[in-house]
């Protein structure tokens, strides 16, 4: 693959993450970013991303997920005893 990559796009996995999502994207519908009747999604997918037209990012991190995790627990820990002891007081 000789195609320069956007700056963004740090190695050619990322490209072909980043592209292939865009492709499952245009094959279920998604309006393309470039003129390119006739094209296969595939194709298009690659010129939108070495246009760097497509919006990627790289989520959260593990460890921001296991902390969101643990306060949804603790919230709901915390949201279940206090209708047990309004339960309690209602008995």
């Amino acid at each position: 693959m000789d195609e320069k990559f956007p700056e963004r796009i740090d190695s050619k996995f990322r490209y072909v993450l980043v592209a292939a999502g865009r492709a499952e994207q245009l094959m279920r519908g998604a309006r393309t970013k470039v003129e390119m009747p006739g094209r296969k999604p595939t194709t298009v997918a690659m010129t939108e991303t070495n246009q760097d037209l497509v919006e990627w990012g790289y989520g959260p991190s593990p460890e921001e997920i296991e902390a969101a995790r643990l306060a949804e627990e603790a919230a709901a820990a915390a949201a279940a005893a206090e209708q047990a002891e309004a339960e309690e007081e209602v008995h």
